[in-house]
């Protein structure tokens, strides 16, 4: 019965920006920690950034200083801001969140980066 689902995805050209939300069933507060992920098919699956209940963010090298992880309890929602989009970023994003030492994913969320 927990759920997490994305949304956001879309068609971007490169320099452009978008924000991607990770919805969750029932209290955002009862995971532990949560994350964004991406996979492109014939590459490994990709940690992208990640953030703790108490919002401390961590991020992959590849994206900081352009993607930007959230939360709003309130909501029961996680957000990526992405900016600076480049065609590499292209992939299939995953939410992810662990709860109770259970691990979730979403169904995935595509963002395509090009011209």
């Amino acid at each position: 019965q927990v759920q997490l689902v994305e949304s956001g995805g879309g068609l971007v050209q490169p320099g452009g920006s978008l924000r991607l939300s990770c919805t969750t069933s029932g209290s955002i507060l009862s995971f532990y920690t949560m994350g964004w992920y991406r996979q492109v098919p014939g590459k490994q699956r990709e940690s992208v950034a990640g953030i703790t209940s108490g919002g401390m963010p961590n991020y992959a090298d590849s994206v900081k200083g352009r993607f930007t992880i959230s939360r709003d309890n309130a909501k029961n929602t996680m957000y990526l801001q992405m900016n600076g989009l480049k065609p590499e970023d292209t992939a299939v994003y995953r939410c992810y969140g662990q709860r109770y030492g259970i691990d979730y994913w979403g169904k995935g969320t595509l963002v395509t980066v090009s011209s």
